[in-house]
C-alpha cells in the first residue's frame, strides 16, 4: 500500500509502498479515506528537537483520520466490516490508575499513532477495536478525520462553563477555529477571538466570533464587553508567551483559564499577581477525554449547531505532502486534508 513515511532522522517525508498492516486478534483494519494534517505533522516533518526525542523512524506518519472497516479480527464483537469510523488515536493501556479512574487522556503509557506506532497517512490502518468511534450516517469522512483535533477544542471548551460566558480564544490556528464554533453552539454570550493573522481572524468570524481582533487590540475588546470585568473564560490556544500573560491579565478575578496551547520554550509566570491574587483556575488540556469527548462531539454535530467545515480550507493528496506543509507553514490554511481514497 501507499503511505507516507518517516524513513531517515532528517526532515521530510517519503511516499513509498508499504505492507498492509496484519491486525491482531482484538484490532480492526480501516481503509482510509480522508486524514488531517496538523502541527504534530509539521514538526515530525521538520524534524525539529522534539521530534527527535519521541519518534523512531521508519514510520508512518498521521494520527486524524476517517475510513470504513474492511477485516475485524476474531475477538471484536461491536466492529463490522462496512463500519464508517474515526478513531482515539491515544492508544492506552487501561490498567494503570489514571486509565481506571476516568482520566485515560493522561495515561502515562499512552503510545499515539503516527508518533510511536505507524499512523494514518496511508491506505490502511490497524487500529484496536476499543479506540474505534462510529460515524453517523450523515457525517462525512471529511468531518470524520477531523475529530482529534476537534476532540481537542472539545476537551478545551466544555471543561468550562461555558453557556452564558464571555469567552476570550487566543489563537486562531484550526483548534481555536473550532473553538469558537464550539462555544457559540454552547450558547456563550460574547465571544472575542484574537490572532495576528487576517486570514484566520476572517476565519474565525465565520466560526462564530463577535469580535476578531489583533492581539495587541484585544484589552479594549475585552474591557468594552465586559464593562471592564474581564472575561469569564480563556481558551488559550497558541502556546505564545505573551498571549498567555494577555489570558492571565485578561480574565476576571476567579475566571478560568483553559490552556491547550505549548509554550516552545520555559516561561516565567508571575504566580502571586497573576495567577493567586486573582483567584483564578488553570486547567491543562492533554488529547481528549476517553470517551466523555467523542459522546459531546457526536451529539453537537447531530444538533446541527455545530459545523467545523468552514475551518477546512486546502485539501491534497499523499503524493503532495510537501504542498500540504508548505500551506500549513504559510498561514494561509485552516485545517488542511489528504483525500487518501
Amino acid at each position: 500500500m501507499k503511505a507516507l513515511v518517516k524513513a531517515a532522522a532528517e526532515p521530510g517525508f517519503v511516499l513509498r509502498d508499504v505492507p498492509e498492516p496484519r491486525i491482531r486478534d482484538d484490532e480492526v483494519l480501516i481503509r482510509v479515506r480522508r486524514a488531517g494534517v496538523c502541527g504534530t505533522d509539521v514538526h515530525i516533518y521538520d524534524w525539529d528537537a522534539w521530534a527527535q526525542g519521541r519518534v523512531k523512524p521508519p514510520i508512518v506518519v498521521g494520527h486524524e483520520f476517517a475510513g470504513d472497516v474492511v477485516q475485524v479480527g476474531k475477538l471484536v464483537t461491536d466492529v463490522k466490516e462496512g463500519d464508517r469510523v474515526t478513531a482515539e488515536g491515544h492508544i492506552v493501556d487501561g490498567r494503570c490508575l489514571l486509565c481506571r479512574t476516568g482520566n485515560a487522556h493522561v495515561c502515562p503509557h499512552t503510545r499515539i499513532i503516527g508518533v510511536d506506532r505507524d499512523g494514518c497517512f496511508a491506505e490502511y490502518i490497524a487500529m484496536p477495536a476499543t479506540n474505534v468511534w462510529h460515524l453517523d450516517d450523515n457525517v462525512s469522512f471529511d468531518v470524520g478525520g477531523i475529530h482529534d483535533p476537534m476532540g481537542n477544542a472539545f476537551h478545551t471548551a466544555l471543561t468550562a462553563e461555558i453557556p452564558g460566558a464571555a469567552v476570550l480564544v487566543t489563537g486562531c490556528g484550526p483548534i481555536g477555529l473550532f473553538a469558537i464554533g464550539i462555544c457559540k453552539a454552547a450558547g456563550a454570550s460574547h465571544i472575542i477571538a484574537s490572532d495576528v493573522n487576517p486570514r484566520r481572524l476572517e476565519l474565525a468570524t465565520r466560526m462564530g466570533a463577535h469580535r476578531a481582533v489583533h492581539p495587541g487590540d484585544a484589552a479594549a475588546a475585552v474591557r468594552d464587553a465586559t464593562a471592564g470585568l474581564g472575561v469569564d473564560v480563556v481558551l488559550e490556544m497558541s502556546g505564545v508567551h505573551a498571549a498567555i500573560h494577555q489570558a492571565f491579565d485578561l480574565v476576571r478575578v476567579g475566571g478560568r483559564v483553559q490552556m491547550l496551547g505549548i509554550p516552545a520554550t520555559p516561561m516565567d509566570v508571575d504566580f502571586a499577581t497573576e495567577v493567586i491574587f486573582k483567584g483564578i483556575t488553570i486547567y491543562g488540556v492533554v488529547g481528549r477525554r476517553m470517551y466523555d469527548t467523542w459522546i459531546q462531539m457526536t451529539r453537537f454535530l447531530r444538533s446541527g449547531m455545530f459545523d467545523p467545515m468552514p475551518v477546512v480550507t486546502h485539501r491534497f493528496g499523499l503524493e503532495d505532502a510537501d504542498e500540504a506543509i508548505r500551506a500549513i507553514k504559510s498561514g494561509e490554511a485552516g485545517k488542511v486534508i489528504f483525500e487518501i481514497a
